[in-house]
């Protein structure tokens, strides 16, 4: 946490944040031509966000593309703001998914923990629930199978896994069908990829295959969802913000019990 705030102290960094907030995957040279200030320059606070999580850079042939990840923000707002000013956050939090449409959205946070215990609460139908906004998602979690997921007993959103490599990578294509503004969208990509640094593990979801200027409401919840999963795993509590009971409240019986 205090990585992030330190990255954030600086306005040069909050700008090429702002930039990545407008306009996400953006190369090195497009962000120098945003910033009066020379191409090493914004190398060296790329290097600060990058290090705090708040930047997420992946290659796309011989490009190196930057994208904003929101979850450490999300991390913040969990820890510090919602208990103080969850209206005030919300407002922002609607801002936020206002303007973030695009064709790829890449979300990654650090976890302590195994890469077999993260895969398990990735797969694992009970441990979902904790974290998923209490959706049942079921699958037997062999390449090429069917998955859904379920909130009161209503079909909200399915695929099929594409690629399954335990405990490394996951890959599903996705279709949210819980409204009809959303089952207009589509078919899109989620991929889970785990990594071992040390005793911890980093987890990038990476959502694309998007239209342009999807309905935010597909990747929106990323943020919530891998935050709830890091504290579900380091603490074994589950969030109690607004957001984390939205399907919980509308049904007690579906209430999963922490353990």
């Amino acid at each position: 946490m205090d990585a992030v705030f330190r990255a954030l102290a600086d306005p040069t960094r909050r700008s090429l944040l702002d930039e990545l907030f407008r306009q996400d995957g953006q190369t090195l040279s497009a962000l120098e031509e945003r910033l009066p200030m020379t191409r090493f320059g914004v190398m060296k606070h790329l290097k600060v966000l990058e290090e705090a999580s708040l930047v997420v850079s992946k290659r796309r042939g011989r490009e190196k593309l930057h994208f904003l990840n929101p979850v450490p923000i999300r991390l913040v707002h969990d820890r510090w703001v919602s208990k103080y000013a969850e209206p005030w956050a919300a407002g922002l939090s609607g801002l936020k998914r206002e303007l973030e449409k695009t064709m790829e959205k890449v979300f990654e946070i650090y976890i302590k923990t195994t890469p077999e215990r993260l895969w398990h609460a990735i797969t694992d139908t009970e441990m979902r629930s904790k974290y998923t906004f209490g959706a049942i998602v079921t699958s037997d979690w062999a390449k090429g199978s069917r998955y859904e997921g379920r909130g009161h007993g209503n079909l909200i959103f399915e695929g099929e896994n594409l690629e399954v490599d335990p405990p490394r990578r996951l890959v599903q294509n996705f279709r949210a069908v819980w409204g009809d503004d959303v089952k207009a969208e589509g078919t899109s990509r989620v991929t889970w990829e785990i990594v071992p640094i040390g005793d911890s593990c980093r987890l990038t979801v990476t959502h694309d295959q998007l239209r342009e200027g999807a309905n935010d409401q597909l990747y929106g919840g990323w943020p919530m969802i891998l935050s709830g999963l890091k504290t579900l795993l380091e603490s074994g509590e589950m969030l109690t913000t607004p957001g984390s009971l939205r399907w919980l409240e509308g049904d007690k019986a579906h209430l999963p019990e922490v353990t």
